[in-house]
């Protein structure tokens, strides 16, 4: 639709879940210096916060670029689902194998919602605690970040 006006919409949503951040290439040691508490053999939790931003035209009969109970679902059944009260190390079958910090759970994230269909995805924000957020924008079509 030609001069349609494109705006951008945030929705946030919460789940709770442990890890343990544990390299097994690394000795114990390095791993207890580079990861510290966050070594913690039984793993340690975390209540966080995903910021989701979409974009697109804003529809001319519904005033809106996506109705917000589709991004819910969509958003429900790609990650909460799968992340809300569940250990990252043992209970996520997409992060078995890497270090479950926070920079790669918001690839991991970004990853599960760009196929939204109803509106482009734009990032996505992960708070951990109240002093940590992580922000992912993808990478455009030659592997850059955006």
């Amino acid at each position: 639709m030609a001069g349609a006006i494109k705006v951008e919409m945030g929705r946030r949503y919460r789940f709770a879940a442990s890890h343990r951040l544990h390299n097994a290439n690394l000795s114990d040691a390095a791993n207890r210096e580079i990861y510290g508490k966050c070594n913690n053999p039984y793993g340690h939790g975390h209540n966080y916060v995903l910021e989701v931003a979409v974009s697109g035209p804003v529809d001319a009969e519904t005033g809106m670029i996506a109705n917000l109970a589709d991004l819910d679902a969509f958003v429900e059944k790609s990650v909460l689902a799968d992340y809300d009260h569940k250990s990252f190390n043992e209970d996520v079958a997409s992060l078995r194998g890497i270090v479950p910090t926070t920079e790669n759970l918001c690839v991991d994230i970004f990853q599960r919602l760009r196929t939204f269909p109803l509106a482009k995805l734009e990032r996505i924000r992960v708070e951990e605690t109240g002093n940590n957020s992580f922000e992912y924008a993808g990478v455009d079509q030659e592997g850059s970040s955006l």
